[in-house]
């Protein structure tokens, strides 16, 4: 019944990889109009046409865009948005994968978090579920956000999402082998040399 909007989600978001089992519920949740996981996990999923935030410039005045330290910016954020794939908004601003071509192609996709200020972060956790979880944790309630993902964890799997563990300790923490950060970093000087500033 979805498999063309999945397909569509798929080739807008993730290049046209396989959109992994967790983000399919997630999704066809949101289409269905249900309420439940989205209000659990803080997550609002893009919808076709929806600006990548790394690519949107609209905010930027004529000024903006043509002033050069800016320029080197955008290109090195637009390099970045390859790499930076983003699913919805929630959390620090939006949600998604790193998939940057050194990262192991053995093990899960990795997180990612890109905040309003553009800076990255590295949500704990092996699926888009359990790295929304681990961030709302702190918001449950609790006097500790490992009760609280326990918690968060026992609705999802009521609602037939459920995680690879209950235990917050125990969420996937594996670093980056190219950490997104310091390759936004990189880019912005490579590109503040081609438009001459260094």
């Amino acid at each position: 019944m979805y498999d063309e909007r999945l397909t569509a989600f798929s080739r807008d978001r993730l290049d046209g990889r396989p959109v992994p089992e967790d983000l399919r519920v997630l999704l066809i949740a949101q289409w269905e109009g249900r309420t439940d996981l989205a209000r659990l996990l803080d997550l609002d999923f893009f919808e076709p046409g929806e600006v990548h935030p790394l690519l949107d410039t609209s905010y930027l005045t004529p000024q903006e865009l043509a002033d050069p330290e800016l320029r080197a910016v955008n290109a090195a954020a637009a390099e970045m948005a390859g790499y930076v794939k983003l699913v919805a908004k929630g959390g620090k601003g939006w949600l998604g994968y790193w998939l940057h071509p050194d990262e192991p192609a053995d093990r899960p996709w990795r997180l990612v978090e890109l905040d309003t200020e553009f800076s990255f972060w590295r949500p704990s956790g092996s699926t888009l579920t359990e790295g929304a979880a681990a961030e709302r944790a702190a918001y449950q309630g609790d006097p500790d956000e490992r009760i609280g993902f326990a918690r968060l964890a026992a609705d999802l799997a009521a609602l037939g999402l459920p995680l690879s563990t209950r235990d917050y300790d125990a969420l996937d923490d594996t670093e980056y082998e190219v950490d997104p950060e310091r390759l936004m970093e990189e880019l912005t000087e490579a590109a503040r040399e081609k438009h001459g500033l260094d």
